[in-house]
């Protein structure tokens, strides 16, 4: 039988960034603290300590310091939850360590249902100078970006710029140091231009594309593209159809799929599967059975040229 589903809320960043103070604050919280059993693991000691005395139903807190990343392992996570009966999981992890570390060392049913950094604006854009490969690993699959300690001497622009080259899913607010809440209302504009007669993307911005059209189809209704695609071909799929795409990466390396546009062509089946074509394609927002009954693009094609590959066959979704 399979094993009851464990959500794992993660916090992200470096040392005195702030993530203690922020699961306190969360521990304190009467939306999320209702009596559940939850185990809170720290992967590094700050100044913040947790108290459960303070919290309503503290006794249901119970609190496990990771010291080594050695000492992060499948088995010593699952004795820590088998310990404290725990119903759900909320980690601290250690800024100095790799995402992949943690996601090796994850039970097979503990499921991860939010992730959230938090960065002192003092600070980040030291680390991102002097650690890059660590700040990369932690804002690409983060889903909140909390910049704590800011003030209007600090030059936003330059935090969101950082962010937004790695990630542009991620929401980003910024706490003043009296305590306050903004969000972030910085527009990013997309690497290719969404009212030119022909939509030219590049290699690189195929994961863009693809989020931008898939969250939005009805503003693409009616635009023509152009883009570099490996074609997937499916006996299901029909003779005239075949989705143009890319494997993209998520979050790791281990995460990597196929993702792509479902295209109709009248000479689809001279396309050979697995190969690599650049595609010109006219939009439709459709309501289709294959985007389960909602509206969705459909690209129908009226041009598949033979193409090479591209020098880095996977494209990221920032």
């Amino acid at each position: 039988m399979a094993k009851q589903p464990i959500p794992v809320y993660l916090f992200l960043g470096f040392l005195d960034s702030g993530k203690t103070k922020f699961i306190h604050d969360t521990l304190c919280d009467t939306r999320f603290q209702n009596g559940d059993r939850t185990l809170v693991i720290l992967c590094e000691e700050g100044e913040e300590e947790l108290d459960t005395s303070k919290y309503r139903g503290g006794k249901n807190v119970t609190v496990v310091t990771v010291d080594e990343q050695e000492q992060l392992t499948k088995a010593f996570l699952e004795n820590a939850l088998k310990k404290s009966r725990a119903e759900r999981v909320m980690i601290e992890y250690n800024g100095m360590w790799l995402m992949d570390v943690l996601g090796k060392a994850l039970p097979e049913n503990w499921q991860i249902y939010q992730i959230m950094m938090m960065a002192d604006s003092n600070t980040f854009e030291m680390y991102n100078s002097n650690m890059r490969q660590l700040v990369y690993d932690k804002i690409n699959i983060t889903e909140l970006v909390a910049f704590n300690r800011y003030s209007d001497k600090i030059d936003k622009m330059s935090l969101h710029k950082i962010v937004r080259a790695i990630n542009r899913r991620a929401n980003i607010i910024y706490e003043h140091t009296d305590g306050s809440v903004e969000d972030d209302q910085i527009v990013d504009p997309l690497p290719f231009d969404v009212n030119a007669d022909v939509i030219e993307v590049k290699d690189t911005d195929f994961g863009l594309l693809y989020m931008d059209v898939m969250d939005k189809p009805q503003d693409y209704d009616g635009k023509t593209i152009k883009f570099k695609a490996l074609v997937a071909k499916s006996a299901r799929m029909g003779k005239d159809t075949f989705v143009g795409g890319r494997f993209a990466m998520t979050c790791c390396v281990e995460d990597i799929r196929y993702v792509g546009f479902l295209c109709k062509w009248k000479n689809a089946s001279t396309l050979a599967n697995k190969g690599w074509y650049t595609v010109k394609a006219e939009v439709k927002a459709v309501r289709d059975a294959m985007f389960g009954g909602e509206i969705g693009p459909m690209f129908y094609v009226t041009e598949a040229k033979p193409a090479e590959k591209p020098e880095e066959e996977t494209v990221y979704f920032s």
